[in-house]
């Protein structure tokens, strides 16, 4: 048990004395460069910029331009952006250095009546060249959750609006189908001219003519004939047929 405990005494004693051993920044050698030289190159960039007039600023951007210096170009273009609505200025804040690698960027807080900026200088730390400049708005809490909220809610809105489009075309699959049939229907040739069929002849129903025994008839009519030619009897004569008349 008291090994153990003295190990872990030992162990807690050493994350002390390494984190004792931290170089201080403001001692630091940044490749040839001291943190006062990169804190004074800040504070002066700083306030040339606010002691310039806009007719200044102008005719620094066109002198740049020509030599292709863009991170100069646009630090004082985003300046003159923001510039309006910082009001009067007060006062150059704290100074800080982060290095990362190859890269070295310097922060300097500019402190102004309606809102603080941030000075950035990014330098390439094999030769602690400025490759980027840039100036930032500083938000306070309640704004940056305003904003939050803001981007909370676009993209609600966003992702509903998607939904109801989607929706939308879901539904006119529905409709497809019937406008398709519609213009098939009109686009079809019209159907030739059919005659009307005859209306249909009422089926008379045949009237069964009683049929007659013309027997008697036929004795009647011979005995008549024979009487008239002279003869007693019809033996000299046949009776081929016999035609009624209207």
């Amino acid at each position: 048990m008291k090994k153990k405990l003295c190990l872990v005494i030992c162990l807690c004693m050493l994350l002390l004395g390494v984190c004792g051993c931290g170089e201080d920044p403001k001692k630091a050698d940044y490749n040839g460069m001291t943190y006062d030289e990169l804190e004074t190159s800040a504070k002066s960039l700083a306030s040339n910029l606010t002691e310039s007039e806009d007719a200044q600023l102008d005719e620094v951007i066109s002198y740049y331009e020509q030599y292709e210096d863009m991170p100069l170009v646009s630090l004082i273009k985003r300046w003159k952006e923001l510039k309006p609505q910082l009001g009067g200025f007060e006062k150059l804040g704290e100074f800080s250095i982060d290095k990362s690698g190859k890269t070295l960027a310097t922060t300097l807080v500019m402190d102004f009546e309606n809102r603080d900026i941030t000075l950035t200088c990014v330098y390439n730390y094999l030769d602690m060249q400025i490759t980027d400049m840039t100036l930032d708005e500083i938000y306070s809490l309640g704004e940056k959750m305003q904003k939050a909220a803001m981007n909370t809610l676009m993209g609600l809105g966003t992702v509903f609006m998607i939904l109801i489009l989607i929706s939308l075309v879901i539904y006119a699959f529905k409709i497809i189908p019937y406008l398709q049939e519609k213009a098939k229907a009109k686009n079809a040739p019209a159907p030739e001219n059919v005659p009307a069929a005859a209306p249909a002849v009422p089926v008379i129903p045949a009237v069964e003519v009683p049929v007659q025994d013309d027997t008697e008839l036929i004795a009647v009519i011979a005995a008549a004939v024979a009487a008239s030619d002279g003869a007693l009897a019809a033996d000299g004569f046949v009776v081929r047929s016999i035609k009624r008349r209207k």
